[in-house]
């Protein structure tokens, strides 16, 4: 079986956009501020973009704060220079829901099984309200970490927005040196970058 390439399955949805001169609605999850910044000054091209900022996942509570101020603080620098405005939704911080995900899986790896649940857990939720609030596409920016697979990321998605009947933007975001220009951008912007992934259990190993 041939392994997707999901990349090229974004290069042909933004062509077909550009040949329908269509300007659809993206509610884009966002983990942080840094992977988000190659994300958005590369899809504000073909949408208009709302992010998403829902991460039950981040303790404590104080570093959700932290995150979702940067977030925030990065939509206002960068807008002025993109091209259509970026709007912004903070998400409830509800750290129970993701306790609730990944009960029995504690003491799994990184990556592994527990990290499975917390994908599906955000991804749905942000498909939910990309349904409740009509938008035409919702993704994620957590593809743009060398340490997530896309091809787990972009299945989730798919079931996610097969769920609400929502479409769900197939991304890679760390190709075409994704991960370089967020990195170079959070320079830019002096972003505060995290040394975890954001949960308890990730924070074990730092």
């Amino acid at each position: 079986m041939n392994q997707r390439n999901y990349q090229k399955e974004l290069d042909r949805t933004l062509t077909r956009l550009e040949e329908e001169k269509a300007l659809p609605s993206l509610l884009l999850h966002s983990c942080c501020a840094p992977c988000s910044s190659y994300v958005l000054e590369y899809l504000s091209h073909y949408f208009r973009i709302t992010v998403f900022y829902y991460n039950p996942n981040i303790a404590p509570e104080s570093e959700y704060a932290a995150r979702a101020a940067e977030q925030e603080r990065l939509i206002e620098k960068m807008g002025e220079g993109l091209p259509h405005p970026v709007t912004f939704v903070r998400g409830e911080y509800r750290p129970e829901a993701f306790y609730e995900a990944t009960r029995g899986l504690e003491a799994e790896p990184e990556g592994g099984a527990r990290c499975t649940e917390c994908f599906k857990l955000r991804l749905t939720e942000t498909a939910r309200l990309a349904r409740e609030r009509g938008f035409d596409f919702f993704t994620t920016t957590l593809s743009i970490s060398p340490l997530k697979d896309a091809d787990r990321l972009n299945r989730l998605g798919e079931e996610a927005g097969a769920r609400y009947g929502v479409r769900f933007l197939n991304s890679d975001f760390k190709k075409k040196n994704g991960y370089k220009r967020s990195i170079e951008l959070s320079r830019e912007y002096g972003l505060y970058r995290q040394n975890y992934c954001g949960c308890v259990f990730s924070r074990r190993g730092v």
